[in-house]
């Protein structure tokens, strides 16, 4: 069995990597839900990469869902990369009194998406506290705040706004 390097709601191409997105694209290798991963095996998968993806999904059951599934199909010491708008954050930011009209409709719209189409809704607000709990509820141990990823170059884990990374970037270890 070979084990994949998996870019959940990747578009963008990059030697060793396989790309997993809910819509066909033209690097697109599977297509799919990330909270149903029933198509790799537990314990397939070396490291799971996913940028501005899991803030789409329902804090209900779909996110516990999506990470249960990271945790399953990860190798054990497998690496799982999230980056997710940083709630916190951007309603800190919203909040300023120096914002400009614009700049608060766009903090607006990272908040709950561009909603450009169908899977362009943002469900779930993401902050440190509540992703590692998550995380560790869905069985990671080791769970840490990095900075930016930059492992393809135009991932969201690098999104600035005046100045301010407004991405919470978090790794994942699978013990």
């Amino acid at each position: 069995m070979s084990v994949l390097r998996l870019n959940i709601g990747g578009t963008e191409p990059r030697t060793g990597w396989k790309i997993f997105n809910v819509q066909c694209g033209e690097h697109v290798d599977f297509i799919g839900k990330c909270d149903n991963l029933t198509e790799f095996a537990d314990g397939s998968i070396a490291e799971v990469y996913a940028s501005h993806v899991y803030e789409h999904l329902s804090y209900v059951g779909e996110l516990k869902r999506a990470l249960r599934e990271i945790y399953r199909v990860l190798v054990p010491g497998g690496r799982f990369r999230i980056s997710v708008p940083d709630f916190e954050l951007l309603c800190r930011m919203f909040l300023h009194p120096r914002l400009t009209l614009d700049q608060r409709f766009y903090i607006m719209n990272i908040i709950f998406g561009g909603q450009l189409d169908a899977h362009d809704f943002h469900k779930v607000g993401l902050t440190w506290e509540f992703l590692s709990n998550f995380l560790r509820d869905a069985g990671f141990t080791a769970v840490r705040r990095v900075d930016e990823f930059g492992l393809f170059p135009n991932d969201c884990s690098s999104t600035r706004l005046s100045g301010v990374l407004i991405s919470l970037n978090v790794e994942a270890i699978k013990g």
